[in-house]
């Protein structure tokens, strides 16, 4: 049975080849993709607001009658909706409309709609609100869900991308997601399994832990944190064991010993743990293979000598070396020191 992987979004209700190539700009060309398409944040509608208790800043549902449906002329031409609660007026300004949109919120017609109250001329007002006419009773209890809010492009609105993620989630009893997580991992870490954890965070239940969502603390997005660091931990890996397949000199001390010479001209003594790094390079270097390290320290740590006695390691073999830093401020320090220690 094919995965969401191999379901292109085409498959989904109303995706012709325009909207498909808007999609793909948003990196969404499979099921797949639009399920890993997740929200950035959620807005709580799955309650009404009483107009009368709104104020400036405030975003939330209301729902009402309309009373009044004009166009006005200010500055810039509008349509202004009237409505009406038992609580009070509000005004739903459109800069933006046609005529059938005009005739849809004809006086008398119930609206509900969700967005951000402004002041305005005539009270409060929200601009271009989502709306929905005549609409049903909300969800209740269990059935009451936040409504997500997903990063967009160009073309493409928050209900059509809503409205095709609810479709790919629709798949995933036919054609679910690969849980690639061990269930000892699932059970030690208490996270949830892949395609629970996807309709989780497309659709979570109203009582959800809204500030660790926002944070990324929850166990949902949790799971996908893990999921994601262990595939490009195993991609490290994987690199690592692609170059170590190849081919290398090895750089084997020679009877000089160079780096010898200069600790013993030093006017310093390496530490327990310079020694302990400078065995491991030794090593390394003594191998038919690529070294793949990195040496990790404070500022005057002792690098620039480490790098220095696996240069004259290679010397000693036989071997020309070339050191790198990222400015020419280090370059010259550099030069410096190997001047005087050389």
């Amino acid at each position: 049975m094919p995965g969401p992987e191999d379901l292109e979004v085409s498959v989904l209700k109303g995706v012709g080849a325009s909207l498909a190539q808007r999609l793909e700009k948003l990196g969404i060309v499979t099921l797949q993709d639009l399920l890993f398409h997740l929200p950035h944040r959620y807005e709580d509608r799955t309650r009404v607001l009483p107009i009368g208790r709104l104020h400036v800043g405030d975003s939330g549902v209301v729902e009402g009658e309309v009373v009044a449906n004009d166009v006005v002329q200010g500055r810039r031409r509008s349509l202004q909706i009237t409505l009406r609660d038992d609580s009070g007026f509000l005004v739903l300004r459109f800069f933006h409309f046609s005529a059938a949109q005009r005739s849809q919120l004809e006086v008398g017609n119930r609206l509900r709609c969700y967005g951000e109250v402004r002041p305005g001329r005539a009270g409060l007002e929200i601009y271009h609100p989502e709306y929905k006419l005549n609409p049903g009773p909300l969800p209740t209890g269990s059935d009451a869900r936040l409504t997500p809010v997903y990063p967009l492009t160009e073309g493409i609105q928050q209900p059509r991308i809503r409205g095709l993620c609810e479709q790919a989630l629709g798949f995933l009893g036919r054609h679910p997601l690969q849980e690639w997580l061990p269930d000892s991992i699932l059970s030690d870490y208490q996270l949830p399994e892949i395609n629970t954890a996807v309709r989780l965070l497309h659709a979570p239940p109203a009582d959800a832990d809204t500030l660790a969502l926002m944070e990324s603390r929850h166990p949902a997005q949790q799971r996908l944190i893990m999921e994601e660091l262990l595939a490009h931990h195993l991609s490290l890996l994987k690199l690592r064991a692609q170059v170590q397949s190849w081919q290398a000199i090895p750089l084997l001390p020679g009877a000089q010993r160079l780096d010898h010479q200069l600790l013993e001209a030093l006017p310093f003594r390496l530490t327990g743990a310079q020694q302990r790094v400078c065995r491991e390079i030794r090593q390394d270097l003594s191998q038919p293979v690529p070294m793949l390290r990195l040496v990790q320290g404070d500022v005057g740590s002792g690098k620039t000598v480490i790098a220095a006695l696996a240069a004259l390691q290679a010397i000693g073999a036989g071997s020309q070396v070339a050191l790198m830093a990222p400015t020419e401020i280090l370059a010259e320090q550099h030069y410096l020191n190997f001047r005087e220690w050389l």
